[in-house]
């Protein structure tokens, strides 16, 4: 017999407060990401480390790929021993913060030629601390809600996922205006806040809910498979942010004259759109099927999309795309979950999330080395 984080099978209900206090951290994951594309050029070029742009990619993709499982590593363990998860994804929330903090200190004090190199080692341990608390903290949706209503669940972050992208140009305009000190200034106080708001509200439901005792989950946990679905949820999240834009803009920016980044922020806004009442229909379906049909659909129309050259077409190809999109958003994670044992939940998040993040790791490198991105 074990103690382990069950959803409590009283309800069977979201618990929605603890909801949302998940999808206010993951909210401030995305702000903290917006802000780091933004500034990342901005400050490698003013402090004449351009010559590292490829290093920190390289740094970054590795980074995202490895920390993810060893964070649920870490996170399985403190659930074993502690009772919950809540210490690592503290400890990577203080980090996090307190970088945050330290740029913002020695951007204000305008550091010279001796201390500039402290900067790409506060952005290496960024990249690292942000890593190490998301997928422990994402893991934690399932104990706020039951098996057959994760995919409503997701659809919330999903919304949040989608209109903070959606409105990235209005991110990155307010970043512009605040200027880099105060950015980090206000990045910390968001990511150290929302992690306040994590742990006092979820905190309180989890010390309810470890004491609960069930038989040990015997099931097998298949990484491989809940790896391959991150995967190709990534790959064609990758295809979106990082190739459609140059696809896109010649075929159907000239006809609306508007820009590639406003057309993937329709794209996103639209899966946000779609999030919820795709969530209602795979709640009804085996998520494996609502699965693998989103993903070979997605793959055509990706394909459709390239070699197609009207513009009218490829704007009903997109339509489809956001949606089918938006169902595997919805059904990744929970599918992922489904094959993962109890008592290895953490680190299997931790491998959906390194399949997610891989192929964009490698497309970003490719790009940067190229001299394209």
């Amino acid at each position: 017999m074990e103690l382990t984080a069950t959803v409590p099978s009283t309800s069977g209900e979201i618990q929605w407060k603890q909801l949302w206090s998940l999808v206010a951290l993951y909210a401030s994951v995305i702000i903290g990401w917006i802000a780091y594309y933004n500034y990342q050029p901005i400050l490698l070029h003013k402090y004449n480390f351009t010559d590292l742009t490829l290093f920190l990619f390289i740094a970054q993709g590795i980074i995202m790929v490895v920390t993810p499982p060893i964070a649920g590593l870490l996170g399985d363990r403190f659930r074993k021993s502690k009772g919950n998860r809540l210490p690592i994804i503290s400890a990577g929330i203080s980090a996090a913060a307190m970088v945050f903090m330290s740029v913002a200190f020695t951007l204000i004090m305008d550091p010279g030629e001796t201390f500039k190199w402290i900067l790409p080692i506060l952005i290496v341990f960024w990249l690292a601390s942000m890593s190490i608390f998301t997928s422990p903290a994402i893991s934690t949706i399932d104990l706020f809600a039951p098996a057959n209503k994760l995919p409503r669940a997701m659809a919330i972050i999903t919304i949040v996922y989608g209109a903070l992208y959606a409105l990235e140009p209005v991110i990155v305009d307010l970043v512009d205006f605040l200027g880099a000190p105060l950015t980090f200034v206000v990045g910390g106080v968001i990511t150290a806040g929302s992690g306040f708001l994590m742990k006092k509200n979820m905190g309180k439901s989890l010390d309810g809910i470890v004491t609960d005792v069930k038989k040990e989950d015997t099931k097998k946990s298949d990484y491989t498979y809940a790896f391959i679905v991150g995967l190709a949820f990534g790959i064609s999240t990758t295809i979106l942010f990082n190739l459609f834009p140059n696809w896109l803009e010649p075929k159907i920016g000239h006809v609306f004259d508007v820009g590639s980044g406003v057309i993937i922020s329709v794209v996103l806004f639209l899966s946000a759109v779609f999030s919820l009442p795709i969530s209602r229909i795979v709640e009804k379906r085996p998520l494996y099927i609502s699965l693998l049909v989103s993903i070979v659909a997605i793959f055509a129309i990706i394909f459709a999309i390239y070699f197609v050259e009207s513009s009218y077409l490829t704007l009903a190809l997109l339509l489809l795309f956001s949606f089918f999109y938006s169902m595997v958003s919805v059904c990744g994670l929970p599918l992922a979950l489904s094959v993962i044992n109890d008592k290895n939940k953490v680190f299997g998040v931790g491998i959906f999330f390194a399949g997610f993040e891989l192929p964009n790791g490698i497309l970003e490198a490719i790009l940067v080395a190229q001299g394209l991105y």
